[in-house]
């Protein structure tokens, strides 16, 4: 793969560059970046200081990389990062900020999709094959599991969990937990009840399914989980359950 950078393009001398890398006019690329194989850099992105970004990523105009975070106590001398896996999509002004903690890392995974002007802040988690709709905006050390979908304009308060496989209505406000494989919506937010299209497109269906309907049946009542028998969905529930919420999970409309 041959990689080409753009003339007018301003890139730091301790940048790692893998092959077949592409940066297009004005990309700026600071210091001690890490740019994967294939990775795709479009006109007037800017890559900060501390980006680790795996093989594959694109990067649209107007993105902005691993900038400061939005905490005032925060040190710009604190070594920290913005660690990101492969074949993710950062569509046009896209933002994400590098970790607050020392030697730690805002994390984002493989194959997610972020439009427009979408936001992830300071220590945040973000699994895989997970989508931002346009201006969604999570607030520090938010954790957002695989397979979520955040619809238009969401908005989560630090310290929030999305559970994977979870689907958030556009505009919704969270101040609290999103459970594993549900639909919840509204500001503030309410769970609906299963993903079921979600669920049916990764092949989640009979018994298995029967056994989450029967647990969100018992959540809705606040009663325990426990007696369930065992699927993979069921023991990712029980385990996300067993997790010491800092915000309390979000109840059932």
């Amino acid at each position: 793969m041959t990689t080409s950078i753009h003339p007018t393009a301003c890139i730091a001398e301790n940048v790692k560059i893998g092959d077949g890398v592409i940066i297009g006019p004005y990309a700026v690329i600071e210091p001690d970046v890490v740019l994967g194989d294939g990775c795709e850099i479009q006109a007037h992105a800017v890559i900060k200081r501390f980006v680790r970004m795996g093989s594959g990523n694109r990067v649209h105009s107007h993105v902005v990389l691993g900038d400061l975070p939005q905490d005032i106590a925060f040190s710009a001398e604190t070594v920290s990062y913005l660690s990101i896996g492969d074949n993710n999509v950062f569509r046009e002004g896209f933002t994400a900020h590098r970790a607050t903690v020392v030697e730690g890392a805002t994390m984002i995974g493989s194959q997610c999709f972020f439009m427009n002007h979408s936001h992830v802040a300071h220590d945040c988690v973000i699994g895989d094959q997970t989508v931002f709709a346009n201006n969604v905006a999570i607030g520090g050390f938010v954790e957002v599991g695989n397979n979520v979908f955040m619809g238009g304009a969401v908005v989560a308060h630090q310290f929030c969990r999305i559970g994977c496989f979870a689907i958030v209505r556009g505009t919704s406000g969270l101040s609290m937990d999103v459970l594993p494989f549900s639909t919840a919506g509204g500001a503030p937010a309410k769970h609906y009840r299963l993903n079921a299209v979600g669920l049916r497109r990764a092949g989640i269906s009979g018994e298995r399914y029967k056994a989450l309907t029967a647990a969100f049946r018992l959540l809705r009542a606040q009663q325990s989980i426990a007696d369930l028998d065992e699927t993979p969905e069921i023991s990712i529930l029980k385990a996300w359950l067993a997790i010491k919420s800092k915000r309390g999970v979000h109840g059932f409309k």
